[in-house]
């Protein structure tokens, strides 16, 4: 049986609900571990978005950062389309763990 690989908006998503049935970052931690094991966020990442949330932010997608996108060599996109050639930029930039933007600017 495969087994669900949560990604950080489904995580924090997550966070959001426990928020609102008021457990603590703590508690959320911990579920969040006997969930996902080494695939939840950490306890200091909990903190945080709780934090953002009993200020009103309840936007999990993660903001644009200022500095140069990290610039990538083409053969390692070429790597990536020869495994499967209907990847999306937004595919290929989870894939590099890049912006959307950076990929397309290849």
């Amino acid at each position: 049986m495969p087994s669900f690989e949560p990604n950080k908006r489904h995580l924090r998503e997550l966070l959001i609900y426990f928020f609102n049935v008021k457990k603590s970052a703590d508690e959320a931690h911990r579920l969040l571990g006997e969930a996902y094991g080494e695939a939840a966020l950490s306890e200091r990442s909990c903190r945080e978005w709780f934090q953002k949330f009993k200020n009103g932010e309840f936007d999990v997608e993660d903001k644009e950062r200022s500095g140069r996108p990290k610039v990538y060599e083409d053969a390692e996109l070429e790597a990536l389309l020869n495994e499967d050639s209907c990847q999306t930029q937004k595919e290929l930039a989870l894939t590099l763990g890049a912006t959307q933007q950076a990929i397309s600017h290849q």
